[in-house]
Formats: structure tokens, C-alpha cells, sequence
């Protein structure tokens, strides 16, 4: 419990050994821990301990106090008296756990506790049973000085766990749910007719619409060009006429190009791997002090590991080179798991993959990359989305007509090839350099360029062909108005139906000369973004990387949805500032669920088809306990970050009694894991599912949820990095509704409370 020194009359050390003196001089108050240990135990005797005021009281047996079982061979029995208690007397008894047999009490004297020791010999315990048999216990001592801020933090914590849980009997599910307060007239759970009176800033920039291309990679291989992209996505190089489709001057054409390639031999010579505490995945810094570290997660029960002259050999035993190491995943679990399995196993350009999208225009390419890519990237694989048409548009303009697009137009032809082949670059310097899945976004409508793509890739990465084709007339027309509204190739088109008339004059030239993907490796998705029905294909996919991609994309749709986020009412321990446990609803908390109610009810009136989503901890199901006419489902995955020994502590202790454990948690939010407890990544991995589901789900969901929990789910949606998962912003009595569907994801947040 505590950190101070500990004592052990056994001569062995449960802590720190200091001079008894000491212990007198350092204040609070002493923690005595005595237990017995016997491995053949005799029938059903329980041990007891009896003796003089004050450590029990009485000298009679049938007062005796029992110990508690540790373990099958451990008992054992606690107290607390101060650091220069009076000598205590006492013996150690064992007494029929069910009859009325007479207790048998230890042999030799009585034994003397002093100042946290034993005195004499105290290792055994010698109980004679009948005739000559006797019973020997080992007798173990510890004394360990506490706070008396401690003891008051240990006691409450002990009622909280001997307290009944007040959602025992609530199942898992509830289809035909209902209010299990009843109606609420309080004004304070009543809310304004107006939702929007609850509205407040969202941190992020997704409250607004945002043309899916723009948030794409930039072109590196442009950038010496002078030519800079403006605030909605268009360049600043109009040289290039609407009229004529011909194409600005360049001094080399793509048969001319060779493509560079850096040698990541040269680049990372400098990586290493360094020891850290309480991390459970691979960290690379840069070589320190001509040392190569590895720190591997302690896990439970297990020894720190330190750094030895064996471990420079590690990499070199399991053939990571220096670009396998850069191209593993942030993660934990299954995802690292996988990485390292691919990484020695498979063929170098696997270590790289490199999705090719394919399909008409209007058909929901780019919004599939960019789901996908924040997907990945969410996972802990480096990820990127590169746009042609963004390269198209910082290369030859935003304003070509739909001539520039006609396949016997050899200038627009070349021009198009031309920035296909520097996205294609761009995308393979950057895999050398590190990254590890790259999101191609392009028409590629013929053989002809994907056999182009697929030779610049040729022993560099691999690439599996993702083919959309959609044959909903309505959702075509709906996704040409929308790139009519949106893209900033008709920026400065005035008229909406001049615009609509040159798309469809653009449709119409792809639509002559596109091929169906039949070569490589490939994915094709069949009328898939309405989320009714619908086909997927596949053909020579293996690998656990593509495989979670086609699982990802077999449930994603297009269908606009809302998806509330809310953290449960105040807890008990959020008043007193502790982590984790599973403590009830302060009076605030309750309010807060009775204006959640409210909320839901006037939020999705006409949703009947909601549902609501909460942990299996008790103060997340009490705060859905008012919300009446939605099924609620307890998910395990959405419980708090788990903090192992730490649960139930306060910051403040933590940083008292673990100081080493409080600085690893500062230096690294994201991979610091609490001792036989989580880390971020680790919420990460457990809550994979329910953003499959979240994706797959067509009616509006609320997720009741703890910090943690939402930070990693939010920073899906908002496709936040890794890094900032722990210090995104998820306060209490707030709502942060993501609205999904064709336009992308945006945010809206509302505060009930202050």
C-alpha cells in the first residue's frame, strides 16, 4: 500500500530495509501484515490469532480473530497500530471451521510484536495434534509505514468494492427498453426546445463540409514548380485554357522520366531501438550513446527487463532490416503481431502495399480511399492518400474541360499519365522512406495505365487493384451534383448546369474506353455503397493487412447517419479524482443522465431504429438507465482503459507512491501501459469491432463511454494521429455528435452541464 520501509522478521525484505529507529522517526502509521503458510493441511482448521489489548483483547479462544486464505497453502491477517505501539503478547490457533472440537494453540511462548518485528524466534509455528504428530506453519511478518491520507484512501476504496453493484440483474441486452426511473418533471433535467442552445465549439476542423481530394497527400514532386494549391483545393498555375485542352510546357515528358529512389541504407543508418518502461511495442529513436536497447512489455507478474550485450543481436536474428523496422505499425496486439510476421516471412515489396483505386468517375473512389486510409492509419500503419487529380490540378490547372479528358486527345493523354507517373513516384519515395500503406486515387480506367503503375512499382511495393462499380443511377446522379458543389475543378464555373453538362461530357469519354480490372491482385465492390445488398470480389488477397481491408470494406456504406459520443454522468470517483473503479452516479451524474434522456428523446424522435450503446461498468448503465424506446446493448470493448495495480488511485498517488511509473505515463501517453493493465494502443486493438460495427450500423447510435475509450473513437472520425489519441478534449456532460454519410464525416458538440 504504502512506500515506505518494509520489515520482515523472516530476514527476507518485502521493500527498502531501514533501521528500525527510522521507522519511529518518519510519522504516519505502521501496516502490519502477518501471514501463515503450511502446504499439508490438516482437515478444515482455520488458523486464529488471540492475545492481549489492544491487538485483540482477550485471551479467551472463542474471541479469537480468524485470518483470512490467501492462497490454497496462504493465510492471512492485517492491522494497523502506530509507529511506537506498546509491546503486543499474542498466539497463533487453529479452530474447527465446523465443529466444536477444542482449538489447538501453538506451542512455546507467547510471542512479542515490537515496532513492526517479531521478537525471538518467530519463523514457525508448531501445533502438536495428537500424540506425536505434529502441524508446522512458516510465519511470515511485514511491516509496511502509511499515510494516513493512504488508510482513508484504502478504506473508502474497501466500501466501494463490498458495495452491491446497483445494475446486478440489468442484461446485456434490453430490446424493448424503457425508462427505469420513470417519468422526470425536475427542471433541472429539462432541456431548451431548441437543441441548438446547447451547441459549443468543436475542437477539430471536421464541423464543416470539406472536399474529400483537398485533405490528400501535397505533391512533393511539384512543389519546384512555384506553383501553390489555394484554400479550396485549386492551384494558382491557370496556364492552361479551357478551351483549347492543351497542357503547360514542361522540359521532360514522361517516357524521358526516371524515377529516384532514396536508399533507405543511407537514410536510417542512424535508428535504434531504446529501453522504456511499461511500453509494450517497438519505439524508434535515434541511437543514443552507441548503444542498441530493446524494451519489451513487462506484462503481468513479470521482471523489468534491462538492456544487455545480447539484445544488439535481436534484429539481426529475426532479419528485420533497417526499412522493416521503419515500416512497422504504432500497435499493439494482433496488429504488431502481423506486421512482424509479414515482415520475415514475406517477399521484400510486401512490406509496402499500395491500393490502386479504379473506376468511373462519380462513383465514390475518393471517399472510399479516404475512409479507408483513416482507417489504417487508426490501426497504427503509416498511411497516405495520394489524389492525381490534386497533382493534375497543381500541375495543369483546375479549369480543363471535358475535352482534356477524351482518350484521342494525345496532349491531355500524356499530361494525365505524366502526374499518374509523379503521384506513382511520390508515393514510392515516401515507402522508402518509412511508410507502409499507400492509397492511390485515380480513375486508372485501362490496362494500359495500370500496367504502367504496376511496372514504376515492380520490386518496390505491392499492389492489389480496388475497383468500385456502381450501377445505381440514382446514386451516380447524386455523387455528379455533389462533385459539381464540391470539387475545385468547377470552382469557378458559375453556371451549376454549364458545369453538370461538361461532368457528363467527362463521364462520357471514360465510360468509351474503360476495361473492368481482371489482372493482379484485386478487389472490386459491386453496388456497394447503398448498404443494402450489394457484391465484393476478390482474387489472389492473402495477408492479414489486406484481409482486414476487405473485412473493412465489406461494411462500410454511404448510408448519412448520426453517431453520438458522450462520457457517463460524474461518478463518485471523478469527485474524488480516482481512476478507473466502478463506483455509482454523483448527484450531478444523475442529473446529467435524466438531460441525456431528454436529449435523445428530442434527438432521434423519429429514429426509431437507434440504439444505445454502453460499457458493462456501472456508471455508464445508470446514465442510460432514464433513455426509454431504444434497445441497449453492453459492449465489454467500450469499458474504461483498465489501470491494473493503479485502479483506484488518484494521479497524486500515483505520482507519490509510483514515481517511476507517473514519469513513463508522462513521456508516453500513447504506449505507456499500466502495470497488468492497458495502454492506448491496447483500447485501440479491443475496440476495432465496434468501429466495424459503427460502420456497418445504417441507424443513428449512442455510445455511453469512459475518456479513454472516446478519445480513441473519436480520433477515428476525426482522423486524429496516434500521438494525440491521450489529449484530445472529451469532457464530461457533453455530447459530440459525428454525422456520416456521402459528404464525409462532421462534428457537432453539444454541452448539457457545466
Amino acid at each position: 500500500m504504502g512506500t515506505g520501509a518494509s520489515k520482515n522478521s523472516d530476514g527476507g525484505s518485502y521493500g527498502n530495509e531501514e533501521p528500525e529507529e527510522n521507522l519511529d522517526q518518519a510519522g504516519g502509521q505502521l501496516y502490519i501484515s502477518l501471514k501463515m503458510e503450511n502446504f499439508k493441511l490438516k482437515g478444515e482448521l482455520i488458523p486464529h490469532i488471540y492475545g492481549s489489548v489492544p491487538l485483540v483483547g482477550s485471551w479467551d479462544s472463542s474471541k479469537a480473530l480468524s485470518l483470512e486464505r490467501e492462497s490454497a497453502s496462504m493465510w492471512e491477517l492485517s492491522f494497523v497500530v502506530p509507529p511506537n505501539h506498546e509491546s503486543l503478547d499474542f498466539k497463533f490457533l487453529l479452530k474447527p471451521r465446523y465443529s466444536n472440537s477444542p482449538c489447538i494453540v501453538e506451542e512455546g511462548p507467547n510471542r512479542l510484536l515490537s515496532g513492526g518485528m517479531l521478537q525471538g524466534d518467530t519463523r514457525m509455528a508448531l501445533f502438536r495434534l495428537s500424540g506425536d504428530e505434529v502441524l508446522e506453519y512458516r510465519v511470515f511478518i511485514k511491516a509496511d509505514r502509511v499515510s494516513p491520507f493512504d488508510l482513508a484512501a484504502s478504506w473508502r476504496a474497501y466500501q466501494d468494492n463490498l458495495r452491491p453493484s446497483a445494475v446486478r440483474g440489468i442484461p446485456d441486452v434490453s430490446i424493448n427498453s424503457v425508462s427505469e426511473t420513470g417519468p422526470e418533471n425536475s427542471s433541472s433535467a429539462s432541456l431548451e426546445l431548441d437543441l441548438e442552445h446547447y451547441v459549443v465549439p468543436a475542437p477539430s476542423s471536421n464541423s464543416g463540409l470539406v472536399y474529400a481530394a483537398n485533405l490528400t497527400e501535397t505533391p512533393r514532386s511539384l512543389t519546384g514548380f512555384g506553383v501553390q494549391f489555394n484554400a479550396d483545393g485549386s492551384s494558382g498555375n491557370t496556364s492552361s485554357s479551357k478551351d483549347s485542352g492543351t497542357i503547360g510546357d514542361r522540359s521532360t515528358t514522361l517516357k524521358d522520366m526516371t524515377v529516384i529512389v532514396p536508399d533507405p541504407s543511407k537514410m536510417y543508418m542512424g535508428s535504434g531501438m531504446v529501453e522504456s518502461k511499461s511500453v509494450g511495442t517497438f519505439s524508434h529513436l535515434q541511437k543514443q550513446d552507441s548503444h542498441r536497447g530493446l524494451f519489451v512489455d513487462r506484462g503481468v507478474g513479470s521482471p523489468r527487463l534491462v538492456k544487455s550485450a545480447s539484445t544488439s543481436t535481436f534484429f539481426s536474428d529475426l532479419k528485420l532490416d533497417t526499412e522493416s523496422k521503419n515500416s512497422m505499425p504504432a500497435a499493439a496486439g494482433a496488429v504488431a503481431a502481423a506486421a512482424v510476421a509479414d515482415q520475415m516471412l514475406g517477399p521484400k515489396e510486401d512490406r509496402h502495399l499500395a491500393i490502386v483505386l479504379v473506376g468511373l468517375p462519380a462513383r465514390g473512389k475518393t471517399f472510399t480511399a479516404a475512409k479507408l486510409t483513416r482507417y489504417l492509419r487508426w490501426l497504427g500503419h503509416e498511411t497516405k492518400h495520394f489524389n492525381v487529380g490534386k497533382y493534375r490540378r497543381l500541375k495543369h490547372g483546375a479549369n480543363q474541360s471535358a475535352d482534356f479528358f477524351r482518350a484521342d486527345n494525345p496532349e491531355g493523354m500524356e499530361a494525365r499519365n505524366e502526374v499518374a507517373a509523379l503521384a506513382m513516384e511520390d508515393m514510392i519515395s515516401w515507402m522508402q522512406e518509412g511508410g507502409q500503406v499507400g492509397i492511390f486515387d485515380a480513375t486508372n480506367s485501362t490496362r494500359k495505365r495500370r500496367n504502367m503503375l504496376m511496372k514504376l512499382a515492380e520490386g518496390k511495393c505491392r499492389i492489389i487493384f480496388l475497383e468500385t462499380l456502381c450501377n445505381d443511377q440514382r446514386i451516380i446522379e447524386r455523387n455528379i451534383r455533389l462533385k459539381i458543389q464540391q470539387s475545385p475543378d468547377y470552382a469557378e464555373e458559375p453556371d451549376f448546369e454549364a458545369g453538370y453538362r461538361d461532368f457528363k461530357a467527362r463521364l462520357d469519354n471514360y465510360e468509351k474506353v474503360y476495361e473492368p480490372v481482371e489482372e493482379g491482385s484485386y478487389i472490386k465492390m459491386i453496388d456497394m455503397v447503398s448498404g443494402h445488398g450489394g457484391q465484393i470480389q476478390v482474387n489472389n488477397i492473402s495477408g492479414y493487412l489486406p484481409g482486414r481491408i476487405v473485412f473493412f470494406l465489406v461494411n462500410t456504406h454511404l448510408t448519412p447517419r448520426p453517431i453520438l459520443l458522450t462520457r457517463h454522468g460524474e461518478s463518485m470517483d471523478n469527485v474524488r479524482g480516482r481512476i478507473g473503479g466502478d463506483t455509482e452516479l454523483s448527484e450531478a451524474g444523475k442529473v446529467y443522465s435524466k438531460k441525456l434522456a431528454n436529449f435523445v428523446e428530442k434527438r432521434l424522435k423519429s429514429e426509431r431504429a437507434a440504439s444505445i450503446w454502453t460499457s458493462t461498468l456501472q456508471r455508464t448503465i445508470l446514465t442510460a438507465s432514464p433513455i426509454g424506446g431504444f434497445p441497449k446493448i453492453q459492449w465489454r470493448a467500450l469499458d474504461e482503459i483498465y489501470a491494473g495495480v493503479c485502479d483506484g488511485m488518484t494521479y497524486e498517488e500515483i505520482k507519490k507512491n509510483m514515481p517511476e511509473e507517473y514519469e513513463a505515463r508522462k513521456k508516453d501517453k500513447l504506449r505507456y501501459r499500466y502495470p497488468r493493465g492497458e495502454s492506448y494502443l491496447d483500447v485501440i486493438q479491443r475496440l476495432e469491432p465496434v468501429i466495424i460495427e459503427l460502420e456497418r450500423q445504417r441507424a443513428p447510435v449512442v455510445v455511453i463511454s469512459h475518456q479513454a475509450v472516446l478519445r480513441a473513437l473519436y480520433a477515428y472520425f476525426a482522423d486524429r494521429p496516434l500521438k494525440e489519441i491521450p489529449h484530445i478534449e472529451v469532457p464530461l456532460h457533453t455530447i459530440i455528435e459525428i454525422q456520416m454519410g456521402v459528404t464525409g464525416v462532421q462534428e457537432k458538440r453539444y454541452k448539457l452541464m457545466d
